[in-house]
């Protein structure tokens, strides 16, 4: 009986892929899929180091496209909710996306297919949030700067946004969570890491960092968000609903309420 294997990959999306197309080229019993960051052996499982390979991670990319557009995203939107274990869920979806008899991806029946239909519906609620609720600080260096804090990973489903509506400034949305953020340079869009001292966020307490024309900005501005409020029309209920409190230290408009 062939052993069970833990293949460990790098943490990458496209890892990711390369490992699944190497779990079906060899045939393997996949005990699971871990990062290297957090990989765990198992009692009864070889592991195994899986190298990303581009062309590897492309066909079977481009194999889940010509079955389902529907099934790539909400595998690449579940995979960057980084829920513990997601490499193994995702892994028997797709095996069931290739079986003799292939599994809809609306048969919510199916417990898995339900699991990651729900999963990527939660990361595309938190992709529209964070281009809805960024709120950029311009720096002394010219550059505009924003913090946030997002519940999963959705740097990389917001990049096309920003960089189309904001094309013609420099401007830097950082992820303090994960510690990476995304560059934008007037020409590309790339992935950087910054050594930051604090979080910068909606305080009511001036930093040097920022010029003085942002603070006359955001002050214009929380002026104007307060005066169109009608109070006796405030659901404060709702607007909870629309505006989460866990955004508000981000918000220039939140400055009274944080």
């Amino acid at each position: 009986m062939e052993t069970a294997k833990i293949l460990i990959y790098d943490g990458s999306f496209n890892g990711f892929l390369t490992t699944v197309f190497k779990a079906f080229e060899e045939r393997l019993q996949i005990a699971d899929i871990q990062s290297n960051a957090i990989c765990q052996n198992g009692l009864f499982s070889e592991t195994e180091t899986v190298f990303t390979q581009m062309d590897k991670a492309k066909r079977v990319w481009n194999g889940i496209q010509a079955k389902s557009n529907v099934a790539i995203k909400n595998i690449y939107f579940s995979y960057l909710s980084g829920q513990r274990g997601i490499e193994l869920i995702l892994y028997r979806y797709i095996r069931k996306l290739f079986a003799k008899m292939p599994t809809s991806t609306s048969d919510f029946s199916d417990s898995l297919v339900l699991k990651i239909s729900q999963l990527a519906k939660s990361v595309g609620r938190e992709k529209h949030r964070m281009e809805a609720f960024v709120r950029f600080q311009l720096t002394q260096d010219g550059i505009y700067f924003a913090n946030i804090e997002p519940d999963f990973d959705v740097l990389p489903l917001i990049s096309k946004h920003f960089r189309s509506r904001y094309a013609d400034q420099e401007w830097i949305i950082y992820d303090v969570k994960r510690k990476y953020g995304l560059y934008y340079n007037l020409k590309s869009v790339e992935i950087i890491s910054l050594d930051l001292q604090e979080v910068y966020g909606n305080s009511i307490r001036k930093n040097d960092t920022f010029s003085g024309e942002e603070y006359a900005y955001q002050d214009l501005w929380n002026d104007y968000f307060k005066s169109t409020h009608i109070k006796s029309r405030i659901n404060r209920k709702l607007h909870t609903q629309h505006v989460p409190k866990r955004y508000w230290k981000y918000l220039s408009e939140k400055k009274q309420a944080v």
